[in-house]
């Protein structure tokens, strides 16, 4: 009998072939298809749910698919023991279902079906390991992003001025209307809680609390894809305020996010803040108006994601679910399977020439260098590109070289055949979907025309980066650690800003600060002297006095005919 697993991963897999084959088909004819089903038709009001299928859809669906095919048939191993793998598995179904719906609507209201479906199902996995570090992990993760599924209602409130809720009508022709512009605010808004973009970061290293390979979907192609592919849907209505302001706010979370993984040394929050770097990038480029660039990018950063993930839920199942690099080390002679891929995922990630993601990351670089822009967008982009090889130099130093810091009675190896099958199904593609993607994507090149200086920029970042990340792994107690170690900026540094302290403790201090005032004042205070107290006091004396009647009734009734003989002989 087979199993659940491996039946839910074929499925997934000849669906996302089949996908593909017919995104290529559209996208070469250049087809759009509208599928609507009537629900409901009362007095000429229809009630129709529409789905869209263009070329864009179906090759995000196709990926989405394949990843969650690959980690699925991964988690047969990787969840090996677990009492509710089923319902594991369902979890993970119905978080691609709610991706799927998100996908092919062009209507806001089934938007915010897959859109809190996604919120709702992410919350259930987070606490899937259920203690109280995963609890809080997940209400952060629930409620920031219950933020940006108040923004899509509001949204959907305005849309109401135009009619309908297919908003896919409306994009273009009505970019320069008021309403399309508070529209467009609030998509980006909650765009950017659901991809993790400042000041909303802090929940997406939080979510790590979930089982490895609910971080490998939730990171590469789903949850905080989300936002990202919202925006290319609605990247036509954006006016230029917007943009500038969406510019400013990505690169932030991309350098942050830079500089924060270089200084963490839990493995996945360092790949973790790598997603949100990622994340930072391609909102830049969106805010620029490279929304195919974007896109383009989002496909290959889920490949080499996804499978950098998994890697790491590999490394961390051997090593006794220990997280920390500064265990680990020397890993190469142990796992060399695993090791390789990691190193192929890491090159992809810092944009080695002809992996997958050379070709959209570098074309991202020499667009956003051909753009009219001021030195700090230029200053701040080239840097956050340097800091992701910093970090992915260092992680590979700390993880698969040096010395082996790990128990010496250990028994790592690469023996999982299923783990290294569902991540040798993704690596094919880390190779070679690039440049598949860029001569599909792109029937018509982008003509770059740059200074030699401005062409090797990329290339000087890099090699800065590599070395930089070289360094500062290999002396471990450096100047630089102690220097820092005994001030805040490490601390603010790898705390993201000191992010997660304000959107946990910052919102938690004053209501908890106002309960322990009025429990003072109130509570124990003199409103319970004067109120309740007080009241319970006055019935405790007037039953007392009842029961000295109760108690001595016979007394009392002798001595009171005695008054009334005596009053009625007086009168």
């Amino acid at each position: 009998m087979l199993n659940i697993c491996v039946i839910y991963s074929y499925f997934l897999t000849f669906f996302s072939v089949s996908l593909f084959f017919l995104s290529i088909y559209f996208m070469i004819l250049d087809y759009t298809c509208f599928l609507e089903f009537g629900f409901l038709m009362i007095n000429s009001s229809s009630v129709v749910m529409t789905f869209l299928f263009d070329w864009m859809s179906l090759l995000f669906m196709s990926f989405v698919l394949f990843i969650s095919g690959m980690v699925i048939f991964y988690s047969r191993d990787y969840m090996h023991g677990d009492l509710f793998l089923n319902r594991f598995i369902l979890l993970v179904v119905m978080f691609v279902i709610s991706m799927m719906f998100l996908i092919i609507s062009p209507n806001l209201i089934s938007i915010l079906l897959g859109w809190d479906g996604l919120g709702l199902v992410s919350y259930c996995l987070v606490i899937y390991y259920q203690n109280v570090k995963s609890y809080n992990a997940g209400m952060l993760t629930a409620l920031s992003n219950r933020i940006g599924d108040v923004a899509l209602l509001m949204s959907i409130a305005w849309m109401l001025n135009y009619g309908s809720w297919n908003y896919i009508f409306y994009l273009d022709m009505m970019k320069n209307d008021f309403y399309m512009s508070v529209i467009s605010y609030m998509v980006v808004l909650a765009a950017m809680t659901k991809s993790a973009q400042i000041p909303f970061s802090s929940w997406l290293p939080a979510a790590m609390a979930a089982p490895t390979p609910v971080s490998s979907l939730v990171h590469s192609s789903t949850l905080v894809t989300a936002g990202v592919y919202l925006l290319i849907r609605f990247n036509f209505s954006f006016s230029e305020n917007l943009m500038y302001l969406l510019l400013f706010i990505s690169s932030m979370t991309m350098f942050m996010s830079g500089l924060g993984a270089s200084f963490e040394f839990d493995l996945k929050k360092i790949i973790a803040l790598s997603t949100l770097s990622q994340l930072g990038l391609m909102m830049m480029i969106l805010s620029l108006g490279g929304y195919k660039l974007a896109f383009f990018h989002l496909l290959t950063h889920a490949l080499f994601k996804a499978l950098l993930f998994m890697c790491a839920g590999n490394v961390i199942h051997n090593v006794g679910n220990c997280q920390d690099i500064r265990y680990m080390g020397g890993l190469i002679n142990f796992m060399p399977l695993t090791c390789v891929y990691l190193n192929i995922c890491n090159l992809s990630l810092c944009g080695l020439p002809f992996l997958s993601g050379f070709y959209s990351k570098d074309m991202i670089a020499e667009v956003m260098s051909m753009g009219y822009l001021n030195i700090y967008i230029y200053l701040v982009f080239y840097i956050s590109i340097g800091l992701t090889v910093c970090y992915s130099f260092r992680l590979v130093y700390y993880t698969c070289t040096g010395d082996f810091n790990f128990l010496s009675l250990s028994s790592i190896s690469d023996s999982s055949k299923i783990m290294l099958k569902g991540m040798t199904g993704l690596i094919f593609l880390v190779v070679f979907m690039g440049s598949s993607l860029s001569w599909l994507m792109f029937p018509y090149p982008y003509v770059i025309i740059l200074p030699f200086s401005l062409k090797m920029m990329t290339l000087i970042m890099i090699l800065l980066g590599a070395w930089l990340g070289y360094e500062f792994s290999k002396f471990k107690i450096s100047y630089l650690n102690l220097s820092l170690s005994n001030y805040g900026a490490a601390w603010f540094f790898s705390g993201m800003w000191n992010m997660p302290v304000i959107s946990t403790f910052g919102v938690n201090y004053y209501p908890i600060m106002m309960g322990s005032l009025l429990y003072k004042s109130l509570d124990q205070g003199w409103t319970e002297y004067f109120g309740a107290q007080k009241i319970y006091n006055t019935i405790i004396r007037g039953s007392l006095g009842a029961q000295i009647f109760m108690f001595n009734s016979i007394k009392i009734f002798f001595v009171l005919m005695l008054i009334w003989i005596l009053i009625i002989l007086m009168i």
